[in-house]
């Protein structure tokens, strides 16, 4: 092991409030919450936070390395995500 565990967790434990706070981004942004992230984003805190959410899906599995533990979820959402703005 590298012993980076904690000072790679220090930075959620002095974010953790500012880091989920809403941001308000003004471009169309898609969210897939996967189950065992380490925040799974509710509907209603994604509405405020994104005022252009283009889509918003709760995956049945997955976490934090979505792309390498679900490859296949993972593409479905980056192709459902994305395809009104074709």
């Amino acid at each position: 092991m590298t012993k980076t565990a904690v000072s790679s967790a220090r930075l959620y434990w002095e974010n953790k409030l500012i880091f989920f706070a809403p941001k308000h981004v003004a471009i169309p942004v898609a969210v897939s919450v996967f189950p065992d992230e380490i925040y799974a984003a509710p509907r209603s805190w994604t509405e405020k936070a994104y005022p252009k959410l283009i889509h918003y899906n709760r995956l049945p599995k997955g976490g934090h390395f979505a792309a390498w533990e679900q490859p296949e979820f993972f593409s479905e959402e980056m192709r459902a995500s994305f395809s009104t703005l074709r």
